[in-house]
């Protein structure tokens, strides 16, 4: 008599395993919108820059863009937004776990370049905000300063551990400056995000409202907050922690997906 085997079933997802999905999951909807973040960059700042008509910078609301007769200032500020696209997509390659196996070379040039990238945006970021007075409110100015600091602090601290070849210990450190490096990106995300669901209430028409207020200083912080959780969850994190920070990712992702629409459509789209 022949006998039937029944199919195997398929084992459930571990608690780690949905972490690590729902981490590769945010990491592509930062991708994707950091990517139109760069489109912007490359179509409206490039061409206006690299042909010297520094003047089209201001056809784009800006606190201060152009200046005439004001030269240290405009060159500090076509460095800034021209680093802005190196970074940026520097920093996404550099979290791609295939491109840091397979090609260990270009990984190590590539970290090189994004953390001079990083150091010129955090020092050109505080000149432009104190010394030019690029700032509409103090609140505004310090969250710039903090995030700046961060980023000088933790482009160290990957620097060191790199060069110590503790690189476990470099990821992590990597992975923190990436968070508070795109901090000027996820601001964007984070307006459009809040206007979308609450119709921008806590928006001030000089960034002074209570939601500007905290937006200036949560664009790092609460970046670096998801950040440390996922790699505390990762590494010795109780299967229900990593279960809550994957779904905390996830809706991270889908938040961000939302929030990278609304600022193509709205802040990057109709000015190209």
């Amino acid at each position: 008599m022949a006998t039937i085997e029944a199919a195997p079933i398929a084992p459930r997802a571990r608690p780690a395993d949905w972490l690590g999905r729902a981490a590769t999951f945010c990491y592509l909807a930062i991708a994707a919108g950091q990517l139109l973040f760069v489109l912007f960059i490359l179509l409206y700042y490039y061409p206006s820059t690299l042909t010297g008509n520094f003047a089209r910078w201001n056809d784009k609301p800006l606190i201060i863009g152009f200046v005439e007769g004001d030269t240290s200032g405009n060159l500090f500020f076509a460095v800034h937004v021209l680093m802005a696209a190196v970074i940026t997509f520097g920093g996404l390659v550099q979290l791609v776990p295939a491109i840091r196996s397979r090609w260990p070379a270009l990984h190590r040039w590539n970290g090189r370049l994004y953390l001079v990238s990083a150091l010129t945006l955090a020092l050109g970021g505080l000149w432009m905000t104190w010394g030019r007075g690029t700032w509409l409110t103090i609140t505004g100015g310090a969250g710039i300063t903090l995030d700046a600091l961060l980023i000088l602090g933790f482009a160290a601290m990957a620097w060191r551990s790199a060069r110590a070849r503790r690189f476990v210990e470099h990821r992590r450190w990597a992975i923190r400056l990436f968070a508070v490096a795109s901090a000027v990106w996820f601001m964007r995300v984070g307006y459009m995000v809040w206007g979308l669901a609450t119709g921008g209430a806590g928006i001030g028409k000089a960034m002074d409202g209570p939601f500007d207020i905290f937006l200036a200083f949560a664009n790092s912080l609460l970046p670096l907050a998801v950040a440390e959780l996922y790699l505390r969850a990762g590494a010795h994190g109780t299967p229900r922690a990593r279960g809550g920070v994957a779904a905390l990712l996830t809706v991270s992702g889908v938040a961000i997906l939302a929030g990278s629409a609304g600022a193509w459509m709205v802040m990057w789209g109709p000015y190209i």
